[in-house]
């Protein structure tokens, strides 16, 4: 796993999950000096890999500026970034509809901005749901961290421009006191399932725990698992018999579920359900079984040796993986930043 050097520039990485952001902003060169994360699960994850990095486990609304400031001692903040948690403007949470669903974490977006006003960081990055650039919510934030005097810019992207094998659009805005900050663009460059996953092991021939963990499936699921075409079948290309009544209705249900990824093409989002077969495009584009945890997290664009815990539910792993920022595309959006500040502070 690449790791940054004597690192110049420190950073802070606020709901850091497993640590998908913390690993893209130290391949650019970061030293994250705190991580704040409230779920058990994810702090274990991150510890794992990021062992340097003093964790705060609580709820980020218990969490004081003066607390962070006795972390961070005398030393300039460079970089505060953060995924807040805002499930309420999700689009699937939504089912399409214009207002966002009232769920507490919606506010979480405004203890970020909370945290910039009082360590008033060179730089800061955000990324969320695309949905949330709609809200007042978010606007009203935008306004108060130009009046702070940051440069703002924010737009929706999709992560797979940026080196990502899967289509995942998100929302990401920038921001710098020391001038115009412009968002990152994408290499354009096409990486595919075939290039991130081709290469592993099966699960019966592998030392990697990641890589041994695969769903059980009833007999009869099986057989619609195996009667589903290669690289790229669905539950639509089955026999009669094998389509489940549910999906014989029009217009209900969704049409990845239980269908196959293609060798090459991106990956669909990888969501908390990509090790359930009944949550999306999620069966192995040639074998006959959901992927893995590795290949989730391969498709995440994690580093092949990433580490997670695996004496965890697996449900609990898929949320960790699915839930992740990808660190390819926070790696890119970093070293942009890195670039900035290089050029600002020299």
């Amino acid at each position: 796993m690449k790791k940054s050097q004597d690192s110049r520039f420190f950073s802070i990485d606020l709901f850091s999950g497993c640590g998908g952001l913390t690993q893209g902003m130290s391949d650019a060169g970061f030293q994250t000096k705190v991580a704040v994360e409230l779920e058990e699960d994810a702090v274990k994850a991150f510890k794992l890999n990021h062992p340097d990095t003093q964790v705060i486990q609580k709820d980020i609304r218990e969490i004081s500026v003066d607390e962070i400031k006795s972390v961070l001692g005398d030393q300039r903040l460079h970089l505060l970034a953060g995924c807040p948690p805002c499930q309420g403007f999700s689009r699937v949470r939504r089912l399409n509809k214009a207002q966002c669903v009232d769920d507490d974490r919606n506010n979480l977006v405004e203890e970020y901005y909370r945290l910039v006003e009082g360590l008033m960081p060179y730089t800061i990055m955000m990324e969320n749901v695309p949905g949330l650039e709609e809200y007042s919510l978010f606007q009203e934030i935008v306004k108060n961290l130009r009046n702070l005097g940051y440069k703002i810019e924010h737009k929706v992207v999709d992560v797979k421009k940026y080196g990502v094998p899967q289509s995942r659009r998100r929302l990401i805005m920038v921001g710098s006191l020391l001038g115009q900050l412009n968002i990152a663009e994408g290499s354009q460059k096409k990486v595919t399932v075939r290039k991130k996953i081709e290469h592993l092991p099966t699960p019966d021939a592998t030392d990697d725990p990641m890589q041994k963990i695969v769903a059980n499936h009833s007999d009869r699921i099986m057989e619609r698992i195996k009667k589903t075409p290669k690289d790229g079948g669905s539950w639509k290309d089955l026999p009669e018999e094998y389509i489940l009544d549910c999906h014989k209705k029009k217009n209900v249900g969704f049409n990845d579920i239980y269908g196959r990824l293609r060798w090459d093409d991106y990956s669909t989002t990888i969501t908390g359900g990509c090790l359930n077969p009944s949550k999306g495009r999620f069966l192995h584009p040639e074998q006959d079984r959901v992927i893995t945890p590795r290949e989730a997290a391969l498709l995440q664009s994690f580093p092949e040796d990433y580490k997670f815990p695996t004496d965890i539910a697996k449900s609990s792993l898929a949320l960790l993986i699915g839930n992740a920022l990808p660190p390819e595309f926070s790696r890119i959006h970093s070293d942009n930043i890195a670039r900035h500040l290089s050029e600002h502070l020299n």
